[in-house]
């Protein structure tokens, strides 16, 4: 039967973003032509899912369908066909092909991330308890920029296209040391938890060639989200083990390398491995996507078992949800992670397939979801009615109101799909277009919470 679906779609991604830069660099098409000819190649597309080709077949033949009518894609596909149909293991990343010099410049950023890092430690401000709150709220800020700049140079962007992704960037470094943060207040806390979200979006927005509003462009960076934070897991374990060992080992001869780990290899570490786990997935993509189905159907009835069992303790004790900081943090925590499992399986499935027992339970686990979701903000809205609002409390509210949403529209569209009566596309673009929410709702908890709680 040749390659699974997982494969195959990520192998239609690349052979599409290849396509597509071909014509960016043809003067002669405007924007809405280009993604006019985009919708009709993927319309061809689609209608070719069902047979058993492989990803490249498919392609191919839809491009040859297209052809007929439209002579760039005819030169394209004369011009191309070959390094089209080499495994797409040999790849450099979806649509652009590996260079001798994309580790070198991963790495090389790495090191300007984890150097940025420093810096402030030889300009006064050392990396230590007094400054713990600065360094919180600029972490992602170290690294992010180095990421936009790694996809920028990779896809060979004009300044027109990654300028908005860098002015985000300017002002968050700006807001975030400008506004008024008291020390070890929850507003810090919450801005440096809310904005590496937001910013991530603006990676997405490299990522997408600036395309935001096309939804294969947002699942195709759903689909490497997920697979780079696999990579990304799989080193920091490799380190930590590293690490560890390295400092029992300097224990052995009565030296105590503990400091030296704790203030430069574990921070720079993990600035550098993200850069070197985004350079792993564009480098071999589709590597950590066979793992995605199999997570998801390992951890798909164990968190509707949990959920499940959750609200079955509640209505056999009557017990309300603790709205505590840290139970609040843990419990949305959760549903975050629901909600990234389910997005993520969206991005893994076949949309031509039938539906099946699996997404069945999906649907359970949205359903379980969505029903301690809504207790959860009955908690919170009662605890704010009743003792005013915090800054934990209302962007609890906030998310677990977007959550809300969002699950309850997932939900919806799951059941008809399930029922014949709507395509699993339509899922999927349920999920993919709602992505924008919470980078919104992050970007206020940043800029707004700190003068609101003042």
């Amino acid at each position: 039967m040749g390659e699974n679906a997982a494969t195959r779609d990520s192998g239609l991604e690349a052979s599409t973003a290849t396509w597509r830069r071909y014509l960016d660099r043809r003067a002669t098409f405007s924007t809405e032509d280009r993604d006019t000819l985009e919708d009709r190649l993927r319309e061809e597309v689609h209608a070719l899912r069902a047979s058993d080709l492989n990803g490249d077949e498919v392609f191919l033949i839809a491009l040859k369908r297209l052809g007929e009518h439209h002579a760039g894609t005819r030169e394209f596909a004369r011009e191309h066909a070959a390094q089209l149909w080499e495994p797409r293991a040999e790849a450099g990343d979806r649509g652009t092909p590996a260079g001798p010099n994309d580790a070198l410049v991963a790495i090389g950023l790495g090191t300007l991330a984890a150097a940025a890092f420093k810096l402030p430690a030889l300009a006064g401000v050392p990396f230590d308890d007094a400054n713990a709150g600065w360094y919180a709220r600029n972490f992602s800020l170290f690294v992010l920029p180095c990421l936009a700049a790694y996809f920028a140079w990779k896809r060979r962007l004009p300044v027109a296209w990654w300028a908005p992704a860098a002015a985000a960037f300017a002002l968050a470094a700006v807001l975030v040391n400008v506004l008024g943060f008291q020390p070890d207040s929850m507003s810090e806390t919450l801005a440096a938890l809310h904005l590496p979200i937001a910013l991530w979006f603006a990676i997405g927005y490299v990522h997408a060639d600036g395309r935001w509003r096309s939804a294969a462009r947002r699942m195709e960076f759903v689909r490497f989200s997920g697979e780079m934070f696999i990579h990304y897991v799989l080193i920091a374990l490799g380190g930590g083990v590293l690490t560890g060992l390295t400092i029992a080992m300097f224990e052995a001869v009565g030296l105590n390398a503990g400091p030296l780990a704790a203030a430069w290899i574990l921070p720079c570490g993990a600035l550098g491995a993200v850069l070197v786990a985004a350079w792993l997935v564009e480098a071999k993509p589709g590597a950590a996507a066979n793992l995605a189905p199999m997570l998801t159907r390992i951890f798909t009835p164990l968190f509707a078992a949990a959920l499940a069992a959750f609200l079955a303790a509640i209505a056999w004790t009557g017990n309300a949800i603790d709205v505590e900081r840290e139970i609040l943090i843990a419990f949305d925590l959760l549903l975050v992670v629901v909600a990234g499992m389910l997005l993520y399986s969206v991005s893994a499935r076949d949309a031509a397939s039938r539906p099946s027992a699996f997404d069945a339970l999906q649907l359970v686990l949205i359903l379980a979801a969505l029903a301690a979701d809504a207790m959860a903000l009955m908690a919170i809205w009662a605890r704010i009615a009743e003792y005013g609002a915090s800054p934990n409390k209302a962007a609890a509210l906030g998310l677990n109101v977007i959550l809300l949403a969002s699950l309850a529209g997932s939900a919806w569209l799951q059941a008809r799909f399930l029922a014949g009566r709507a395509g699993f596309d339509r899922v999927a673009q349920w999920q993919t277009a709602y992505l924008p929410a919470y980078a919104a709702w992050a970007a206020i908890v940043v800029i707004v919470f700190p003068a609101l709680f003042a």
